[in-house]
């Protein structure tokens, strides 16, 4: 019987699709509509010529609604969200410039520490000289240290002393609730990462607790009673006559769920969404879209491969590619912790292989060191958890290796998605038990991902490493003892 399809919401249904090939479409900064010439002068400074072809459309769309907001001088409705998939953010640097009060006007989530300290160094970089104020709360500070960096005591009262706050979730519902004086009344742009994940983890509230400390305001009295923001609702005559601060969401994710009762959950008001497509040239010299009923789309110089092995070949297959088949800057992905830490000490035991691991079990100031070592190519093998999987840019990761099968498309993707980063080559091996593997392709077929190749690796290519692997095994179970 035919598969039965969803039915999905038109902006689901039918997004903006946008060119993938990253190489032959960039896209030069002078040539986007609308922006800020400080910005401009700004990003070539920083050796940005060109974006890449997914955030020219996104950016253009964005000053344009921006451009009829302040044309308007006033909104009555809330700005249509923005839902992308793998493409960089707009660059709302510009709206906040002539800023005159210091307000948080824009809030960044993200589900991480080491990726909100990504996203905040680049604040930072583009803020610097502009007298805006970036600040990063993840708990990294003292909760203390932190509130002293948000508000001010005076006087007249609290006063805000940060434009834009980079926050992981956990950090800032605990802001939100216990520090006086931060307010998000002003909030103009609601950044969310890894959106995907955001929306699996709603039971943590963190979203909805911010959009009511962004809507807070609406139930006072006084003065600028007439300015205060409202919940959007119906349109009346009365909410057209009442000038507000608009919010705007902005979603970015490379596995952006379909499901629309997860979507509903945002509270979104006409969003638009911007996908990526391949296209391929004919001969007659015009372009046809590929792949665009894939669920997913994946870096184009990505070659992917699977491994058939049973459980105690695993650690072998490791090794044969590291020692004999010379892979550098490989970036390899386990389940859990406790198998992260196991099969960094085995390979250690083993010898010849520069390694290191990364995970929870390291402090912040290791995961640090060690990703700039990692970068620097000092260590050539880095085994981590799904810690590094998420939004993370690791600079220069040659091979990904699922050393465990992941069980999700999801975590599939965003594995896959540390190598063949802005136009670069990158291959993603795949360690699959043969008892996985019909399960493991069928996840992959059903994605819509049908060009991974099978890559058996023969018992003799790794008999010349069993001696000394077995003397590894000692030494591991005398070092977990």
């Amino acid at each position: 019987s035919p598969q039965v399809q969803p039915f999905l919401p038109q902006w689901l249904a039918e997004p903006r699709r946008v060119q993938k090939r990253i190489r032959e479409n960039l896209c030069p900064v002078r040539d986007v509509p609308g922006i800020h010439p400080r910005l401009l002068r700004k990003l070539q400074m920083n050796g940005i010529d060109s974006f890449f072809p997914g955030a020219f459309p996104v950016l253009c769309f964005f000053l344009k609604g921006l451009k009829e907001f302040l044309q308007s001088g006033a909104v009555c409705f809330p700005c249509p969200p923005l839902c992308c998939e793998g493409l960089t953010g707009p660059l709302f640097w510009q709206v906040l410039l002539d800023r005159v009060v210091c307000h948080v006007r824009a809030l960044v989530v993200l589900p991480t520490k080491e990726l909100a300290q990504q996203v905040s160094k680049v604040f930072n970089v583009y803020t610097d000289g502009t007298g805006l104020k970036v600040v990063l709360i993840t708990g990294q500070k003292s909760f203390a240290k932190e509130q002293e960096m948000l508000v001010q005591k005076k006087v007249t009262g609290y006063c805000s002393l940060a434009d834009i706050v980079v926050a992981t979730p956990g950090r800032l519902t605990d802001h939100i609730n216990q520090t006086p004086g931060f307010s998000l009344t002003q909030l103009r742009f609601l950044i969310v990462d890894e959106a995907d994940r955001m929306i699996d983890d709603m039971h943590q509230n963190c979203l909805n607790q911010i959009v009511r400390a962004a809507f807070q305001g609406e139930n006072h009295s006084g003065p600028n009673k007439l300015f205060q923001r409202t919940k959007p609702g119906p349109l009346t005559a009365a909410s057209s006559c009442s000038p507000q601060i608009p919010l705007q969401k902005l979603l970015f994710s490379a596995t952006l769920t379909q499901d629309p009762e997860k979507l509903q959950q945002l509270d979104l008001f006409q969003p638009r969404l911007f996908t990526s497509v391949y296209s391929e040239k004919n001969r007659d010299g015009t372009e046809t879209e590929q792949n665009t009923n894939n669920k997913y789309t994946l870096p184009e110089g990505l070659s992917q491969c699977y491994v058939p092995c049973d459980l105690n070949s695993k650690p072998l297959l490791l090794l044969y590619f590291m020692l004999k088949m010379k892979f550098t800057r490989v970036l390899c992905f386990t389940n859990s912790r406790e198998a992260s830490h196991r099969l960094f000490l085995l390979v250690q035991a083993f010898g010849g292989v520069t390694v290191a691991e990364f995970s929870s079990r390291l402090t912040p100031n290791e995961r640090k060191r060690t990703m700039k070592e990692f970068e620097q190519g000092k260590i050539q093998l880095l085994i981590s958890t799904d810690a590094t999987a998420r939004g993370i840019d690791v600079k220069g990761v040659n091979y990904v290796i699922n050393y465990d099968a992941p069980q999700f498309i999801r975590t599939y993707i965003h594995r896959v998605g540390r190598t063949a980063r802005a136009g670069e080559a990158g291959v993603a091996f795949s360690f699959v038990l043969r008892i996985q593997e019909r399960r493991f392709l069928r996840m992959l077929r059903d994605a819509g991902i049908q060009d991974i190749q099978k890559h058996p690796v023969k018992g003799n290519s790794l008999k010349p490493l069993v001696q000394q692997y077995e003397g590894a095994l000692c030494k591991l179970e005398k070092t977990v003892k």
